[in-house]
């Protein structure tokens, strides 16, 4: 038979514990029995995770452990567990590492032969993926974009040409630009429009999930109070043929010999992706219709 979690003693060690990403019910009973025995609690930001810990009135210690202390962290950290200690690593919400610190701290650990273990539970990149009605044997998530335009616009053509599902965070007030740079990216990628999805406020009051062309998600999103909460935008892949970096690698060929307008051409005609794609340098201008020699 198997032991409840309160009868499992904890090894000393590290523990990744997921929590709640919504819904404070989401949490497993061995998380919490985990949150209870450990001998420090680390967290983004304390006031956020005093929420769920005053709900289960869970009194351990609790640190802040975030994106700009993490590296200076990590040695004290790592002492006290060659020592013995028992620490659990908690983010604000969903499953820690996952766009969120944690990454240097569990590096180190492994380097040097700790124990880290995880307490699996919620995930926003999962949950939304569930329900969201698109493909998602394969899939390549990708966190949050820039926040400039440009620099968003850049890292979308560099996955305009993947065949697999892409998966993003977006926060609030960033949702209808990042929809409006994907479609006008991404289309140009794939000579068309995309389905996509935006899952909102996941195991919340206000959750909610659209399923649309990437134009009908615009038109959904430019009502401004639909703009505020937490998002994870899901994009179908690229199925028109050749992905992208076959199409670059053809071009960089050719650009040997040719012009890079004229390698750009034929680059096309050979891997069927869109000319003005290839053509666009890699910082990829905010407007592709100042290429000059666009067809």
């Amino acid at each position: 038979m198997q032991r409840t979690a309160d009868a499992i003693e904890l090894r000393p060690g590290l523990y990744v514990v997921a929590t709640p990403i919504g819904n404070l019910s989401d949490i497993s009973e061995r998380a919490l029995h985990v949150l209870r025995t450990v001998d420090e609690i680390l967290c983004e930001d304390t006031r956020t995770s005093q929420t769920l810990l005053r709900h289960y009135a869970i009194q351990q210690k609790l640190s802040s452990f975030h994106d700009h202390n993490e590296k200076q962290r990590v040695q004290a950290l790592l002492e006290k567990l060659r020592a013995g200690a028992k620490i659990a690593l908690i983010s604000d919400a969903g499953t820690p590492l996952i766009s969120d610190p944690g990454y240097s701290l569990v590096a180190a650990l492994r380097a040097d032969g700790q124990a880290v273990y995880a307490i699996p539970g919620p995930s926003a990149l999962t949950a939304a993926l569930s329900i969201c009605g698109l493909p998602c044997e394969r899939f390549s998530f990708e966190g949050f974009l820039p926040s400039s335009a440009g620099a968003r616009k850049a890292a979308l053509a560099k996955l305009s040409g993947d065949a697999r599902t892409l998966v993003f965070y977006e926060s609030t007030h960033r949702i209808l630009g990042m929809l409006q740079d994907a479609q006008s990216v991404l289309a140009l990628a794939s000579e068309g429009t995309r389905r996509a999805a935006v899952v909102k406020e996941i195991s919340k009051h206000f959750e909610r999930c659209s399923l649309g062309t990437l134009p009908e998600l615009i038109e959904e999103y430019r009502d401004n109070a639909l703009q505020r909460g937490e998002f994870v935008v899901i994009i179908e892949g690229n199925h028109a043929g050749v992905e992208l970096g076959e199409a670059k690698r053809i071009q960089g060929i050719l650009a040997k010999s040719l012009s890079p307008s004229l390698a750009a051409k034929l680059a096309s005609k050979i891997t069927g992706v869109s000319r003005r794609l290839l053509y666009l340098p890699e910082d990829m201008q905010e407007n592709a219709e100042d290429d000059p020699e666009a067809e």
